[in-house]
């Protein structure tokens, strides 16, 4: 409970940079959210901060939005789903915000779900897997990239990509976390396994606590299978990887989806160790995903991350962070006004233009296409967070709009 109250109690921040004198005469637009700036997940939050100020910034700089400025109102939920509702109540019922945006991934925007739906809210979840599957509110928008069925699509390239070797792979372990990512994302594991055809070895759930993950990857390692799929996020991630260099596990082919390998803190922690792993990312800076004011907005990100100390690179949440602003900002400007009910009518019923591509969003709020991709880490040699700037030692593998290369299998000739 103090930690809470340390939280709420934390000052909201007020965006208004360069707005012209008529905007600062009328009152805020207020947006609020929760967002990691402590805790497991801070070094991924911080980095959605900071692309939702330069949006801010950027829409001040040009008068504001109906002609009133933005403020942001944010609140540290120190990584803890736990924080989550109380945060939300309080933007709610206190602040009164005029929209809310959520923190960064499932586990953190899923406990929001039932304050924003009880008080009946538009709501962008952003990175959240599934969390509107059940639900189906009608005012929920997911700035995620995997589709209309995103539990399965998650992994469905991975599968892809493991079932197209030769020889196939037989059997499978799956590994993930026992909480709300983790169950999501096996879900949909589970369903690519049935379509495989794929025997599973090795099915368990670790606690969200675990900082051992050695006793774990030996436990796969005895299962033997030719394949392991791992659901991760970050902290869990660099555990995992390290844990399978001190083991020197190498079955035929390995990775998933282990969230936090495009971020620059877990890319130049793990360095060499993320050689040969298959795993799901978003964007990478392949031309063939050069999409109009990408670049744009990542020249005015990275010399701000730089000085904050956070991601230099900004590859992984910024730009869909950023894009989920814009397509807030396009639908106030649309329909002239705040009203909720018509926001989320226009959102779902036209497409947009973004830093991540052109979007369009189905009845659960998931994107119509998926733009997921899966990536193949290679020939690195060291820490250094320049050999991450370009994609010379990243293959896009799937899907084939995007893809830039081949697969170097098995997994072990990947690491060399």
């Amino acid at each position: 409970m103090k930690r809470l109250k340390h939280a709420l109690c934390a000052a909201a921040a007020l965006i208004f940079l360069a707005v012209p004198a008529l905007a600062q005469d009328k009152p805020p637009i207020t947006i609020g959210f929760s967002i990691e700036q402590t805790g497991g997940l801070a070094a991924v939050g911080k980095t959605g901060l900071l692309a939702f100020q330069i949006w801010a910034e950027d829409i001040n700089k040009k008068g504001g939005l109906l002609g009133r400025p933005i403020k942001l109102v944010f609140y540290d939920d120190q990584s803890n789903p736990s924080n989550v509702p109380g945060i939300y109540t309080k933007l709610i019922d206190i602040d009164k915000v005029d929209l809310l945006v959520s923190s960064y991934a499932t586990n953190l925007v899923a406990p929001a779900m039932p304050i924003v739906m009880q008080k009946n809210r538009l709501f962008f979840g952003l990175f959240a897997l599934g969390i509107n599957v059940e639900f189906h509110y009608p005012r929920y928008f997911s700035m995620l990239v995997f589709g209309p069925d995103p539990k399965p699509e998650f992994s469905k390239g991975w599968f892809d990509i493991a079932m197209a070797q030769n020889p196939k792979p037989k059997t499978i372990a799956l590994v993930t976390a026992d909480a709300e990512f983790g169950r999501n994302a096996l879900d949909g594991a589970r369903d690519n396994v049935k379509k495989a055809g794929l025997q599973i070895v090795y099915d368990r759930a670790y606690p969200p606590t675990t900082v051992d993950y050695t006793p774990i990857m030996r436990a796969v390692q005895a299962a033997n299978p030719d394949v392991v799929y791992v659901a991760s996020y970050p902290p869990d991630t660099v555990g995992i990887l390290h844990a399978v260099k001190e083991l020197n596990y190498a079955p035929t082919f390995f990775g998933g989806t282990m969230v936090g390998t495009a971020a620059a803190a877990f890319r130049t922690q793990l360095g060499p160790l993320l050689n040969g792993v298959v795993v799901g990312e978003n964007w990478e800076p392949a031309k063939t995903m050069d999409f109009p004011g990408i670049w744009d907005f990542l020249k005015e990100y990275q010399p701000k991350a730089q000085a904050e100390g956070v991601d230099p690179l900004g590859y992984f949440l910024p730009p869909f962070a950023y894009a989920e602003m814009q397509v807030l900002a396009d639908a106030i400007t649309a329909t002239g006004g705040l009203d909720e009910g018509k926001l989320a009518d226009y959102i779902h019923s036209h497409p947009f233009k973004t830093v991540v591509g052109d979007i369009s969003f189905g009845p659960d709020g998931e994107w119509t296409k998926p733009q997921n991709l899966f990536v193949q880490y290679h020939g690195l040699a060291s820490n250094d967070i320049e050999q991450f700037r370009d994609d010379s030692h990243i293959t896009i593998l799937y899907p084939s709009q995007f893809k830039t290369g081949e697969l170097i299998a098995p997994y072990a000739k990947a690491r060399e």
